[in-house]
């Protein structure tokens, strides 16, 4: 006769065996049999302090748009370990191309977040180099960075770099999306190019269960990652409030592109705490008991509770964080207020490769007017 199961193995169990869960909101570490982890304690530390510095630079660019210095901003509050695991599992030689919200993948990528501010303040027009970090531009028009991504992975088959079995060469393609781009059909085209030509990107969607106002059970009859199958490639849904389990999935997949065993997507299962933007009012359309109800299973709660209580992570960790939280909060108040204006050539910057001599006249008419205007 077999020994009954313990109560710590019963706690250990998936409620939902289609989640890939490493980590419970409980703080437990958990197994997963497609999707083995090797982390020390010491790195599951360093996860943390992303997720705790880039859900400080959230809420304070809220806080900056309140009070006039943004024009807007697309909060992450409650996806910050879907990103911050999907953005470590990147090699520096991969790329990531963006929605507006990345702010954790940004992070990974080590864009200044005042540049990223400064998008939203109206100062850099989004323009910083996309090959500086390789992360690609933010995206306001909802999916298409999914084809961008495609067409660069076109360009990684045809560079040779992928399935070389040189980890320095072997490049993958990460592009972030969420469940309301899932219904776009730039998405669905970017599926039908990258299963058709086997190409090495990975399919990131950040299902928050709501695009803007729209429930994702009205968008699909099935879980986002079944669709997958019906463009020839994998899908899988992940965990994503659990930061490990974030990790290991995309790591995965972006080890199968790196190899040329194709596209995958991945499916972080999360939710949107903040409204879409900070234009947007969600209690015009979802209960309060919603957001209650997903307060338990916080990214950032889970991991401290398995550092406290696990790894043995004592108060001067945490009060280390904190100082450290407060000063990149100070930075980016002081910077984002001094972030200079874009002068009025600027608009006219890095839109072709050579200059047209009609792209230079309008610019050099444009100047000579918002000179004679100001003076």
């Amino acid at each position: 006769m077999s020994e009954p199961e313990s109560p710590e193995h019963l706690l250990a169990v998936n409620p939902e065996p289609d989640l890939v869960q490493l980590l419970t909101p409980e703080g437990q570490r958990v197994e997963h049999p497609d999707y083995p982890l090797s982390i020390t304690d010491d790195e599951i530390g360093a996860l943390y302090r992303d997720l705790v510095l880039v859900r400080r630079i959230d809420s304070e660019a809220i806080a900056l748009q309140r009070q006039g210095e943004l024009g807007l901003w697309a909060s992450l509050l409650g996806q910050e370990a879907a990103q911050i695991g999907a953005g470590r599992a990147l090699r520096a030689q991969d790329m990531a191309f963006p929605t507006y919200r990345e702010h954790g993948v940004a992070w990974c990528k080590d864009v200044d977040p005042l540049t990223l501010l400064g998008l939203f303040r109206g100062t850099n027009l989004g323009g910083w180099d996309p090959l500086a970090n390789n992360f690609g531009l933010y995206t306001i028009v909802i999916g298409a960075q999914t084809l961008h991504a495609t067409g660069y992975a076109m360009g990684v088959v045809r560079d040779g770099a992928v399935g070389t079995g040189n980890p320095d060469r072997d490049t993958a393609v990460l592009a972030f999306f969420g469940d309301g781009a899932s219904s776009q059909g730039d998405v669905n085209e970017a599926f039908v190019w990258a299963g058709a030509g086997n190409l090495p990107v990975v399919f990131f969607c950040q299902n928050n269960q709501w695009a803007i106002s729209e429930p994702v059970t009205t968008q699909s009859r099935v879980p986002l990652y079944r669709r997958a199958s019906g463009f020839g490639f994998p899908g899988v849904r992940v965990d994503g409030n659990d930061v490990l389990a974030c990790l290991a999935v995309t790591r995965k997949a972006l080890d199968d592109a790196r190899s040329a065993q194709g596209p995958t997507f991945i499916e972080a299962f999360t939710y949107r705490m903040n409204p879409h933007t900070t234009n947007d009012d969600p209690r015009r359309y979802r209960l309060g008991s919603e957001g209650e109800t997903w307060k338990l299973k916080d990214p950032i709660e889970r991991v401290r509770a398995y550092l406290t209580r696990e790894a043995g992570f004592g108060k001067s960790f945490f009060d280390g964080l904190e100082d450290e939280g407060r000063a990149l909060a100070e930075r980016i108040r002081a910077g984002c207020r001094t972030l200079p204006d874009p002068s009025p050539a600027s608009a006219f910057e890095h839109v072709h490769v050579t200059m047209t001599d009609d792209l230079r006249e309008q610019r050099d008419a444009f100047v000579s007017f918002v000179s004679e205007v100001s003076a």
